[in-house]
């Protein structure tokens, strides 16, 4: 079955005279490997430095010695997974709209869509944040959270849960500054966050000993700042949000829900999945949890990159489409899986090296220090096939196939995670879970990224006879 593109993605028109700021179309012009680099650093180090932030938390946490916590605040990372990919799901759509209008040459246009985008996204993250409340006790219990576990993610998330509005915002406006090619004050969005968290945490944990509920004012604290840096990156110094006519307020969202929806379910696939593996993991006790939740602090740090370059690429590649420069589509394409294949690999090797100091970083013993070795030895394959995914997503979500992303990460998260990790569960315990959902996900990495190349020559062909016209 063919998906194809909806009218609501197809690209704008090039615009018949520029605007004074066509300028800030920065990427149709010069190495498109530059921009991908230049974007993916800046980007990883504001991700990044989130990612740190919350694998010291985690670490402060498990030097309490009760893995109880320890699995407790995993408990609770897995729920905000969730509301986090639907913010992800907005930002893609902002990234990518306000990108075309501007390689396109329409600024106004993209001021208002990034408006009426914001709008969507806020209202969205209150819906959300709600839902996720009023459900939490059922998706604990789901997720095999109990006794004192149970009680440290209800508090946390309680606690920390509200502020997911602030942090859609500052996700939104980050999104506006990465369609401007500003990578420098995208990354000051999340830098600024994990600056203060990272002062917070060990004072609230240990100087006010509020243990794990300190941990979760402190994320409160950071979301605030992610969403003060954001206006003023993306409001007053770009003036890139505007308040959309209110006869365009509602086709510019159905433009941005266009992409939005999609993205979001793409999204929600990763989080679901690691649902189920956590909920397998329940079953062989918390010191199992524990481990899963030390991986899953550990994996943003050593692949914050690859997280970055997804959204690295897809203003790119938004900016290209808007002009309509396909040869630096493919380009930047290319010069992306590049850089995701020369950064796993010398990452898999410090994790390899680095084994035994994680397992004594973080005072664990027995099976959750033996889960841990593991993962080091089956993070690398994993995630260079995932960064391959991460790309051909950023190309599908930022030029109007967003169906194919959905349809690729639901494949992986499904038929490739579910039977295989259920399998290694059952013959081989918690370490088979774990090999069971490293292995499911490569030939769905491969497959997207080829057919993502495919897209690009797709909306070539199209092109051709409005070009002849």
């Amino acid at each position: 079955m063919t998906i194809e593109t909806t009218d609501a993605a197809a690209p704008p028109p090039a615009a018949a005279k520029p605007e004074a700021a066509r300028p800030q179309a920065v990427f149709l012009t010069g190495s498109t490997m530059r921009h991908v680099v230049n974007m993916t650093v800046t980007g990883s180090i504001g991700l990044i430095a989130i990612f740190l932030v919350d694998f010291l938390s985690l670490l402060y946490i498990s030097w309490m010695g009760n893995p109880a916590a320890t699995a407790g605040v995993g408990f609770a990372t897995l729920a905000f997974f969730l509301s986090t990919s639907v913010n992800i799901g907005f930002l893609i759509a902002i990234s990518a709209l306000v990108a075309r209008q501007l390689g396109a040459g329409n600024r106004q246009k993209g001021r208002e869509i990034a408006g009426a985008a914001l709008y969507l996204m806020t209202g969205a993250a209150v819906i959300v944040s709600a839902g996720m409340l009023l459900a939490m006790p059922w998706l604990l219990t789901a997720l095999g959270a109990r006794g004192e576990a149970y009680d440290v993610a209800w508090r946390f998330l309680a606690i920390a849960m509200p502020s997911n509005v602030l942090m859609a915002l500052g996700m939104g406006y980050s999104g506006v500054l990465r369609a401007v090619g500003d990578a420098r004050k995208a990354m000051y969005v999340t830098l600024s966050g994990g600056i203060v968290t990272a002062g917070l945490d060990p004072l609230l944990i240990f100087g006010f000993g509020l243990g794990t509920d300190g941990a979760a004012i402190a994320t409160v604290v950071s979301r605030l700042c992610f969403a003060l840096v954001g206006y003023w990156g993306a409001v007053m110094v770009h003036r890139m949000v505007a308040i959309p006519r209110l006869r365009d307020l509602l086709p510019d969202m159905r433009l941005a829900m266009g992409i939005a929806l999609p993205a979001v379910l793409t999204n929600i696939a990763t989080p679901m999945a690691n649902i189920f593996v956590a909920s397998t993991m329940s079953q062989f006790g918390d010191k199992a949890v524990a481990a899963f939740a030390i991986m899953d602090r550990i994996v943003p740090v050593a692949f914050g990159a690859l997280f970055a370059l997804s959204g690295a690429v897809g203003p790119i590649l938004g900016q290209n489409w808007g002009a309509r420069q396909f040869g630096r589509m493919r380009q930047t394409m290319r010069d992306a899986t590049l850089f995701c294949a020369l950064y796993v690999l010398p990452v898999w090797l410090l994790l390899l090296l680095g084994q035994n100091q994680l397992v004594e970083l973080f005072h664990v013993t027995g099976l959750t220090a033996d889960l841990v070795r593991l993962f080091t030895w089956v993070a690398g394959p994993m995630w260079l096939t995932l960064g391959g995914l991460f790309v051909a997503n950023a190309a599908f979500n930022n030029l109007g196939f967003p169906l194919y992303s959905t349809a690729f990460n639901w494949g992986r998260a499904t038929i490739g995670t579910l039977p295989l990790v259920w399998i290694g569960a059952h013959f081989g315990a918690a370490p088979g879970a774990l090999i069971g959902m490293a292995a499911g996900g490569a030939v769905f990495g491969i497959a997207a990224l080829l057919v993502s190349f495919r897209t690009i020559g797709k909306l070539e062909r199209a092109a051709m006879p409005e070009a002849r016209h």
